[in-house]
């Protein structure tokens, strides 16, 4: 099945499932930081839209131990960065309908939430398809090492993800029932 066939057919699975409340665990969350000794202070988080599982009480938290916290917003040339973000910051909405943080402070994130459509056990993540995240990611290494976690809901994971060279693998998978690294 093709990405774009796939994508679709995972997004209409999501919103079906959308009422379950099915929630990351933050104490295993923390705990998983913890034991993989990531204790870095700067965290990208996302604003959660389109039935995504929501990383807002995780941002929170980590806002709380003095962690940095950023969400990406989307530049000239689908392009984009990070600014700092609290959540008692106003947003205002992009042209995708996703709420964007006001600031014009860039945060470089050492560790990135991600958002996905769909993953494997292989770590590879499959987006809405403009790539945003992965041209980020690949501008970042470039200067310095980031973890890429990815967060999504169990029902995500399929068998294969067909990748092209333009992927980027995820170090981590965190779903409600799991965590693959």
């Amino acid at each position: 099945m093709n990405k774009h066939k796939l994508r679709s057919k995972v997004l209409k699975i999501r919103k079906k499932n959308s009422n379950k409340n099915i929630e990351i665990n933050l104490k295993k969350f923390f705990s998983f930081l913890r034991i993989n000794k990531l204790k870095s202070k700067n965290i990208g988080g996302y604003f959660p839209s389109n039935y995504e599982i929501d990383d807002l009480k995780i941002l929170e938290m980590m806002e709380k131990k003095n962690f940095n916290v950023s969400l990406p917003v989307i530049k000239e040339n689908n392009q984009m960065n990070f600014l700092k973000w609290s959540r008692h910051d106003p947003l205002k909405i992009n042209k995708f309908g996703i709420p964007e943080p006001i600031s014009s402070k860039i945060i470089v994130p050492d560790i990135i939430l991600v958002p996905l459509v769909s993953f494997d056990s292989e770590l590879n993540r499959l987006g809405y398809g403009g790539g945003f995240y992965d041209r980020y990611i690949n501008k970042i290494e470039k200067v310095k090492k980031v973890i890429k976690i990815g967060l999504a809901f169990s029902y995500q994971k399929i068998k294969k993800i067909p990748a092209n060279k333009f992927d980027r693998k995820l170090d981590f998978i965190i779903t409600e029932k799991e965590i693959l690294q």
